[in-house]
């Protein structure tokens, strides 16, 4: 069984590193551009809030999260980005305030959740420990954006099997994004932790493989980092096909991107 107690104090503890990043900049700093286009700092912690908010209303009223999905469906390219812009439009203050409020409501909301209990959701319906993990991913993703906006260096941490893992269990779904036949074959993912350990996934006899640091598949799995940029090593030519379509995210292919951009 999965701890999703244990999940959500990793989940709290991505989100305060975060915090500690944002919490002091001045008001100007939070207009400041991010690797993704067209949105801010304010863009990236507005993005977070709502998702955050979404994720509880799913956990404690699912007719009301239906209807929230049904008002979106017409806005299906454009909704996400519409939240992110209104929350941005917040004093900074506020917007951080509101943040705060709602990651923590999303912890007692996930806890309440009985076990067995699938959430519904933009995609597939998820358990409560799926939803975390999902929620941790996008939080550590878009502080990387944030960080890379101020030439911020964060410390990789343990935290990153979890949004490796999602890596790895998304490999069909990148492959399905991008009308591409899935290879029959499991791969092998060997990762160097930041402790120094190894994580690994798949067969270890399976002739495709992938290799290197953790925070490196991660960077890649979320589009954080071009491939040319990161010490990666793939075996096979499904395995090195796999590294340029890597998606954790749900939704469409996104661009990533471009080799030399963090140089």
């Amino acid at each position: 069984m999965v701890d999703v107690a244990a999940l959500l104090d990793d989940l709290a503890a991505e989100c305060a590193d975060l915090d500690r990043i944002v919490a002091g900049l001045p008001a100007a700093q939070w207009a400041l551009a991010t690797p993704a286009p067209g949105w801010t700092i304010a863009h990236q912690i507005g993005h977070l809030t709502w998702t955050d908010e979404v994720a509880t209303l799913s956990a404690t009223d699912d007719a009301a999260f239906g209807e929230l999905v049904r008002d979106a469906l017409p806005r299906a390219g454009t909704f996400v980005d519409e939240a992110a812009v209104e929350a941005a439009a917040a004093p900074p203050e506020e917007l951080l305030e509101r943040w705060r409020r709602g990651r923590e409501a999303l912890a007692q909301a996930l806890l309440a959740v009985p076990a067995g209990t699938k959430l519904s959701w933009f995609g597939p319906p998820m358990s409560p420990a799926s939803m975390v993990s999902a929620r941790l991913m996008e939080t550590w993703a878009h502080g990387q954006d944030v960080a890379d906006a101020l030439g911020v260096t964060r410390t990789p941490t343990a935290r990153l099997r979890t949004i490796a893992h999602i890596g790895v269990r998304t490999r069909n779904f990148a492959y399905a994004v991008h009308d591409r036949p899935i290879p029959a074959e499991d791969f092998r993912i060997e990762l160097t932790a930041p402790d120094g350990a190894v994580w690994n996934w798949g067969p270890e006899s399976a002739s495709q493989r992938v290799t290197g640091p953790a925070v490196d598949f991660c960077l890649r799995v979320t589009q954080r980092r071009h491939l040319d940029d990161l010490a990666l090593e793939a075996t096979g030519a499904d395995a090195r096909e796999w590294l340029t379509i890597a998606q954790a995210f749900a939704g469409p292919a996104g661009s990533g991107r471009e080799a030399g951009q963090f140089a």
